[in-house]
């Protein structure tokens, strides 16, 4: 089962192999949650939204919607699902006055030594995503999370010379305030 292209898998699961979505589950809750963490920023939230772009896998499949590229669909549902959480917070915080607050996301280093090296590095390449413009964020938090350029032009909607574009803005931009 774990030899068989995702889209395979996908067709399978269409076609009631439920084991299919087993196999689809496994492969992509990681990096999936991943981005949907650093998009919200709150674990619990990307679990939830996480589970809610596998129901709506699960209600897709009943369509029988074919994805030319499965993990580029896959990534573009949670990206909606996520985009409608942050619409939804930023009302609930007109309503309520209030500020989402952003987790800082931090993780173990391998030994003594590399932890002020890599703490620095991820402290600026960190500072320097947040000064970015909400497009090339997005860019940047997806292609973190493993699509290629054809699949970043699927799941944004765009031609991939907008991407190939918009990822030498995004290195160029990084570049300059880790610099500074």
């Amino acid at each position: 089962m774990f030899g068989r292209s995702d889209e395979s898998l996908y067709r399978a699961l269409i076609d009631g192999e439920l084991s299919a979505f087993d196999t689809l589950y496994e492969r992509y809750e990681r990096p999936l949650f991943g981005f949907l963490r650093r998009q919200l920023g709150d674990a619990a939230e990307a679990e939830d939204v996480l589970h809610e772009t596998f129901m709506a896998v699960l209600k897709e499949r009943e369509k029988g919607r074919g994805a030319r590229s499965f993990k580029a669909w896959l990534f573009a549902v949670a990206r909606h699902l996520c985009l409608n959480r942050v619409r939804a917070r930023q009302r609930s915080a007109k309503a309520n006055d209030g500020v989402a607050q952003v987790i800082e996301l931090t993780g173990p280093a391998p030994n003594p030594d590399e932890v002020l090296a890599h703490r620095q590095t991820a402290d600026s390449l960190k500072a320097a995503v947040t000064k970015l413009p909400p497009p090339l964020s997005e860019l940047y938090h997806l292609r973190a999370g493993g699509l290629s350029y054809e699949e970043l032009a699927e799941v944004l909607g765009v031609p991939i010379g907008t991407v190939k574009s918009r990822l030498h803005e995004l290195v160029k931009r990084l570049k300059e305030e880790v610099a500074s």
